[in-house]
């Protein structure tokens, strides 16, 4: 039994420790703390149910692979290959869809190859932005506005152009 097996059980300790010598009701704490996290997950159900629709109409409706198309050209000249485009379009949507994408890509791709890796190493530097946004502003009970969304997905444009570059500088052809 290695020492990292330990960390589970004497964080548990710590915690019944702490919650001991501050005199803290540790099964009190938690109902409340359960009875918070039912009552956010019902007020963030419905949109939850609205990005996910969201996502399958568009992976569905063929706009991912319509997006695709109309920026290979572009995105191409910047070393970006085709075969991860319909990933980054899906990618900043929804997480279950863009692992999806990644396996069925993988499926048609070498996983080796510069595309297999590059999308490797999009899925692994990316957020979900829309998901995150639409789940933290629900939780806070706002709206997001244009501050939010146009340099969230700058940053997301920008690491789907890095994961080409860091392929090609990590992994030189050859």
């Amino acid at each position: 039994m290695g020492y990292i097996s330990l960390a589970a059980p004497l964080l548990i300790c710590a915690v019944f420790a702490a919650a001991y010598i501050k005199r803290v009701d540790i099964a009190q704490a938690f109902a409340k703390g359960a009875s918070e996290g039912l009552k956010n997950a019902y007020r963030l159900f419905p949109t939850l149910v609205f990005v996910l629709l969201a996502v399958s109409f568009f992976c569905d409706s063929g706009a991912a692979g319509l997006l695709a198309e109309l920026l290979s050209p572009l995105l191409g000249k910047l070393g970006f290959p085709r075969e991860v485009i319909p990933l980054a379009a899906v990618r900043p949507l929804s997480g279950s869809a863009a692992l999806a994408v990644f396996s069925d890509m993988l499926d048609r791709t070498d996983p080796d190859s510069f595309a297999g890796r590059c999308a490797a190493v999009l899925l692994g530097s990316t957020e979900t932005t829309f998901y995150t946004v639409a789940v933290y502003y629900s939780a806070a009970a706002c709206k997001p506005g244009k501050r939010v969304f146009i340099p969230s997905l700058t940053a997301d444009l920008a690491a789907f152009l890095l994961s080409a570059l860091t392929v090609r500088l990590f992994y030189p052809a050859g």
